[in-house]
């Protein structure tokens, strides 16, 4: 072998490889600014990997996810749908996002749509210990709906659903704002659990967290009352907890910069058992439509309960005619999803952490899903 050709190879390299060196040392002695990047090896980071929403809140084993398609997933883990179901991070947390267009397929009897979780296991009042507790923001409710029906613009974002007889529901958690206002309401409902067997006369009663209640509407279609003072507005966070025991319901809601407001309400003996006793706010809301029922005197004792968490889209397209609480005459592109969420009139609702317990006595609730499927 020719040695002198090796050498010769061996001194080139040597050369150009300090000269490079110098030369970079002389770019950089002329320009502090330049840098140099090492390589990182990226080959192993996986920066598409779906978070899914069992991820962010991890007690899906115990829920079933019912779809703004009316299609029941069931248990939700390791699960996303882009148009309904999925997780967003806004910079620095991590939200499941729940979203429910104004209409398209429904869930069981009910004229609206929802993105909602259902508890599988459903708890008796009585001797209840349960308690279900949600951080959120509301980030739209819809564009469109007549401001004279209580309904528009409202969006239900947890529950207390009975599974049994008349499968009322004693709780109902909602949130509404009018178009062109800064702040919406946050206020809950109470729905009698109707004595006899004729439940279209049941009716709810509203109560204000923060902001107005149910039954502040517009004079005319188009035309809203005053922006509440207090409100929440959208993309603003609050929470909530549902903790019944011994038979009373208690609700705690808590938000920054709010007071934090507390009830109780008995779910084993009605307060509203004759016709006198129904509230001045349903005999202006209800009674006028045919809503004029009382309740039994157990109101919920002996009937299973289950918690829900979601987004129920409270404003839908039917006409007022038929009924001006809950139809609301909306706009809904003939159920084209696509095209109500271009133009806003969805429902839209951002859980950061929700937790539930569960009592001993909780039992399975699969007859609620298999009549409702």
């Amino acid at each position: 072998m020719n040695t002198s050709i090796i050498n010769t190879k061996t001194l080139f390299s040597t050369l150009f490889i300090g000269t490079l060196l110098i030369t970079i040392s002389s770019c950089n002695s002329k320009n502090t600014n330049i840098k140099v990047t090492p390589v990182i090896d990226s080959i192993n980071e996986d920066t598409s990997k779906t978070i899914y929403a069992s991820e962010v809140i991890p007690f899906f084993e115990n829920w079933k996810l019912i779809l703004g398609d009316g299609s029941n997933a069931g248990i939700a883990t390791d699960f996303e749908n882009k148009d309904f179901f999925y997780t967003t991070n806004d910079g620095t947390s991590n939200w499941v996002v729940f979203k429910a267009p104004n209409a398209g397929d429904t869930h069981g009897t009910s004229n609206n749509t929802r993105t909602e979780l259902a508890q599988v296991k459903k708890w008796y009042p009585k001797n209840a210990n349960d308690t279900l507790t949600a951080t959120l923001k509301v980030m739209n409710v819809s564009a469109t709906g007549d401001a004279r029906v209580a309904a528009s613009h409202a969006v239900v974002v947890g529950q207390i659903h009975s599974a049994d007889a008349h499968e009322n529901e004693p709780l109902k958690i909602f949130y509404k704002k009018f178009p062109g206002h800064t702040k919406g309401s946050v206020f809950w409902h109470y729905e009698i659990n109707t004595a006899g067997e004729d439940n279209s006369l049941r009716w709810d009663y509203s109560s204000a967290v923060w902001g107005d209640d149910f039954s502040v509407i517009g004079s005319d279609e188009n035309t809203y009352p005053n922006e509440p003072k207090d409100g929440i507005e959208l993309g603003e966070e609050f929470s909530y907890k549902v903790a019944v025991s011994d038979g009373v319901m208690h609700l705690t809601f808590t938000s920054d910069n709010h007071p934090t407001k507390t009830f109780t309400k008995n779910l084993i003996k009605s307060s509203y058992t004759t016709a006198a006793l129904i509230p001045e706010q349903t005999q202006l809301l209800f009674v006028p439509i045919g809503q004029n029922g009382v309740e039994r005197d157990s109101a919920y004792t002996g009937e299973g309960l289950f918690f829900k968490l979601g987004a129920y889209n409270q404003t839908n397209g039917k006409s007022p005619e038929i009924n001006r609480n809950w139809c609301s005459g909306a706009e809904t592109h003939g159920g084209d999803i696509q095209k109500q969420y271009a133009d806003g009139n969805y429902a839209e609702v951002w859980f950061k952490t929700a937790n539930i317990s569960i009592s001993d006595q909780a039992v399975s609730n699969d007859g609620y899903f298999q009549k409702n499927d």
